[in-house]
């Protein structure tokens, strides 16, 4: 009896076996296949568990993309708070959303359905907003700058996703412009045409020109002199790999 009575107070082995899969497991996967077609059923199989198993972790299919798409957005480097001026922060956050846009398609719907939420980034929003009221911008006009710097970079963006997709399919938008001047009257689209003689083919130096574009407005709406900053701006670019 005394043996059985101590045998009963040992801790008795836990049934079954442990969890083979985490919710960071289910982003990594939904990562590694891409958020364009992902699936249950695909996330279940490239781990090898059942479908079933998922929904332990996540709740649906949504949560599943929201997972995937927080983590595909945390992959590329955030930039660094170091003090720099305005227009250089501003441009390091457009570069940032390009590249991590462009890393991962599919999370460019996500971001427009609203799939990554509005704690994943409220961080990153106050420390952008802070560089800027702290050299001078009201809190709207920090978020106005923001806002419209985003927006460039989404539309650059969606722009070379369209043209690597046209490419893909032999089809450049370039190509495209040009035939439809080759069958228009020679008189025709005049500035179509200047465009077509002066772009080669679109390059990374189109977003640089673009951001630039709108830092020069909010400089100058802000009261400062453009050409000093678009130095500090230019120099930024230059470091910009992509």
């Amino acid at each position: 009896m005394a043996s059985a009575d101590a045998g009963s107070s040992a801790p008795r082995p836990r049934v079954g076996r442990p969890p083979r899969i985490n919710r960071q497991m289910i982003a990594e996967a939904a990562h590694e296949l891409g958020l364009d077609g992902l699936t249950l059923r695909r996330v279940a199989d490239h781990l090898g568990v059942s479908i079933a198993a998922l929904y332990h972790h996540v709740s649906s299919k949504d949560d599943l993309m929201r997972l995937a798409a927080e983590l595909s957005a945390s992959k590329v480097p955030l930039p660094q708070d170091r003090g720099q001026h305005w227009a250089v922060w501003l441009y390091e956050w457009a570069a940032y959303n390009r590249d991590a846009f462009l890393a991962e398609p599919g999370l460019l719907a996500q971001y427009l359905e609203g799939a990554i939420s509005a704690e994943a980034i409220a961080g990153h929003v106050d420390a952008i907003l802070g560089l800027l009221v702290r050299q001078g911008f009201s809190i709207l006009d920090a978020n106005a700058a923001y806002e419209a710097v985003t927006a460039c970079a989404l539309g650059t963006v969606v722009g070379t996703i369209r043209e690597r997709e046209a490419a893909e399919a032999g089809r450049t938008v370039l190509a495209a412009h040009r035939q439809v001047l080759d069958r228009a009257r020679p008189g025709d689209l005049p500035y179509l045409r200047r465009l077509v003689d002066e772009v080669a083919e679109p390059s990374a130096s189109s977003f640089h020109s673009r951001i630039a574009t709108v830092l020069c407005g909010i400089a100058v709406r802000h009261g400062e002199d453009w050409p000093p900053i678009e130095r500090l701006v230019d120099a930024a670019a230059r470091s910009d790999t992509v």
